[in-house]
């Protein structure tokens, strides 16, 4: 088992620079970290670098993933303690044999004739192994990649589409994916009649293992394809056009289904997950889908009431202040805030907010000290009842 033998032998951890108990946030964070500073954009040339960025992109998509990063985990566990060598044999004494030819299968919850799952089945989710059931190879598909985008507080609530430029392992546009030279096609392997695995017994043991002529394929290229290889992969840039759902919010993330890193061969590619972050706007704030905005007003609006202009996303609509509103009261205008996918809108909250002046012309003054001696003489005292 070549393929999981090299898997098993990897340190996913080492590989991200994070312990075996990582949380997902730091497995998360160390892996953003590695991706920056890896990226081939950022390392034109650099084919350290690249190969260093293929092995961190592995080791995220195996321990992001709790299914996965789970099955990594017993494997090497059952590994150290020796009772399991990386090709998928079992280490010589670590189990017992005997004339009723004990399969591994039986470690993992039933042997051959149990129905249970056999250790192909066990690797199958980790490395898109079968068991000795399976007929047909299962391709893996690619792993998923992670990416960023900033947008305007505007385009994020009311939606757009912007461009990204991704650097990753994409299907070859030579062969198409295939792995083949134009004009040719794989053949199917003669080892493993197609099915991409091989038996063999060892002692009492009987394993399933990727047929080593063409490792679990399923197919052997005779003439592989000149810029791939015959992996049916190149790294390439590419510009994706991601429609961005309006009343997306900062931090949240889009999956983009196949967008992910290529498959081998032809396999599925993986997903593209983007996340996106959000500038401040200078006059909305959000809650949910309501936004927010404060309304600087004259004392003399809030006393004698008025009909002022406010912003809205699409323009602006006039609101109308009672008279006699208090300072920091907020006023709800339906239907005015942030869309809904489901359709509506959440609403805009209005805070109205006294503006003082800093300076006062010789009239303005003389009837602001006229209006001061009118409220004392009408017995209004703002601060009667205060700190009682």
């Amino acid at each position: 088992m070549a393929a999981q033998r090299e898997w098993l032998e990897r340190d996913f951890y080492a590989d991200l620079g994070v312990s075996s108990d990582a949380t997902a946030e730091q497995i998360k964070k160390a892996y953003r970290k590695l991706a920056r500073e890896l990226h081939p954009d950022a390392n034109p040339g650099d084919t350290a670098a690249e190969e260093r960025f293929k092995r961190v992109s592995e080791a995220h998509s195996v321990l992001a993933d709790d299914a996965k990063r789970k099955e990594y985990d017993e494997m090497r566990t059952l590994m150290a303690s020796g009772r399991f060598r990386a090709d998928g044999g079992p280490s010589a004494g670590g189990f017992g044999g005997g004339a009723s030819g004990f399969d591994i299968g039986d470690l993992f919850g039933g042997g051959a004739g149990g129905g249970g799952a056999d250790v192909g089945d066990l690797f199958g989710g980790l490395f898109g192994g079968r068991g000795r059931k399976t007929t047909a190879p299962r391709q893996r598909r690619g792993n998923d990649l992670e990416t960023e985008t900033t947008l305007a507080f505007r385009d994020a609530v009311q939606g757009t589409t912007v461009q990204l430029r991704v650097t990753s392992p994409s299907p070859c546009t030579n062969c198409h994916g295939s792995g083949a030279k134009p004009g040719t096609s794989p053949r199917t392997c003669t080892s493993c009649s197609g099915s991409g695995f091989v038996s063999r017994n060892q002692g009492h043991f009987g394993f399933s293992e990727p047929c080593p002529d063409c490792q679990g394929t399923g197919t052997k290229i005779d003439d592989p394809c000149p810029d791939c290889s015959g992996s049916g992969i190149t790294v390439r840039p590419r510009t994706i056009n991601v429609r961005v759902p309006q009343g997306v919010e900062d931090g949240q993330r889009i999956r983009l289904a196949g967008q992910g890193e290529a498959g081998r061969r032809g396999a599925p590619s993986g997903d593209l997950y983007v996340t996106v972050h959000v500038t401040a706007d200078r006059v909305f704030t959000r809650n949910g889908n309501d936004l927010k905005v404060e309304l600087p007003v004259a004392f003399s609006e809030l006393v004698l009431g008025a009909t002022v202009s406010v912003p809205t996303l699409d323009g602006t609509v006039g609101v109308k202040i009672p008279a006699g509103t208090s300072d920091g009261r907020t006023l709800r205008l339906k239907g005015r805030g942030v869309p809904k996918r489901s359709g509506g809108a959440g609403d805009l909250l209005v805070t109205v907010k006294v503006a003082v002046p800093s300076k006062l012309d010789d009239a303005a003054m003389a009837a602001m000290k006229s209006y001061a001696e009118a409220e004392r003489s009408s017995g209004f005292d703002p601060r009667d009842g205060w700190a009682r």
